[in-house]
């Protein structure tokens, strides 16, 4: 049996659904009750792994490094009492190490390898949904600072297709660490022309200040800026890429990237 963590968010869901209607053995587990387990990883006692061999570890990584730490520190243990044998794990691409919440993925990615589990490790890029929501255009203009490098951003849909070919068959990818940034990398000014529309990048002081006039829990907007000051840097693009092993006709990134801002725009 497999179970699914984090059944709530989109990459989960999109993973689940694949796997359910390839008649996969399957179960999801989410703090919501729409899930078929209920699982809190800050509550030891709702971690119930109880007939699953395989886990699919959606990382939780919407807290302050610690936490995301405690959680998954806590996940692998009951996981491992429990009797689950194997774990896929999301982690975050190489070519995001600079990002403020990079620290977590690479401590969990140690834990697993040292856990005595099998394993395989995802290391996701940047969802091409997420840079077009940043990146969306306010007032007729695109003003986030994201230089103009290009970004190795990935569609969410490629990287839930990666993993269920893996959930097909855990064992075919046990101790491979797979690189999943994207392959067409496109940059900001590439999206605003497509959107046509004024990229007029705003500093990271300027941007700072606009984030502390939206509703963030404290954590975010440090977050949110790292992803600014790599992506000027040129941080966020990687030369290495083994998407296509698993997805061997991905989306193009920019296409997803323009449809999402689209919507974010209204």
């Amino acid at each position: 049996m497999i179970l699914i963590t984090g059944a709530s968010g989109q990459l989960a869901s999109l993973v689940a659904q694949r796997t359910k209607e390839a008649g996969l053995p399957v179960e999801t587990a989410s703090r919501s009750r729409v899930a078929d387990r209920v699982m809190d990883f800050d509550h030891t006692e709702t971690l119930d792994f109880s007939g699953i061999s395989t886990l699919f570890l959606l990382s939780a990584g919407y807290a302050e490094d610690d936490i995301v730490i405690r959680r998954h520190g806590a996940v692998l243990t009951e996981a491992r009492r429990q009797g689950v044998t194997y774990v896929v794990y999301t982690s975050l691409s190489a070519a995001s190490d600079h990002l403020g919440f990079a620290l977590a993925h690479r401590w969990t990615e140690r834990a697993l390898i040292e856990s005595g589990l099998g394993w395989t490790i995802l290391r996701n890029g940047l969802y091409a949904e997420l840079i077009g929501t940043l990146a969306a255009p306010r007032q007729g203009r695109i003003t986030v600072p994201f230089g103009t490098a290009a970004i190795s951003a990935v569609a969410r849909a490629d990287l839930a297709d990666a993993a269920f070919e893996v959930l097909q068959n855990p064992k075919a990818h046990a101790g491979l660490t797979y690189e999943l940034s994207g392959v067409t990398p496109f940059s900001v000014p590439h999206l605003a022309q497509r959107l046509a529309v004024a990229y007029e990048p705003t500093s990271l002081a300027a941007e700072r200040e606009r984030l502390s006039t939206v509703p963030l829990l404290p954590f975010q907007a440090p977050m949110l800026l790292s992803i600014s000051s790599a992506a000027m840097a040129g941080f966020l693009k990687s030369d290495v890429s083994d998407l296509l092993k698993l997805v061997p006709q991905p989306r193009d990134a920019l296409t997803v990237a323009y449809d999402t801002a689209q919507v974010a725009n209204g």
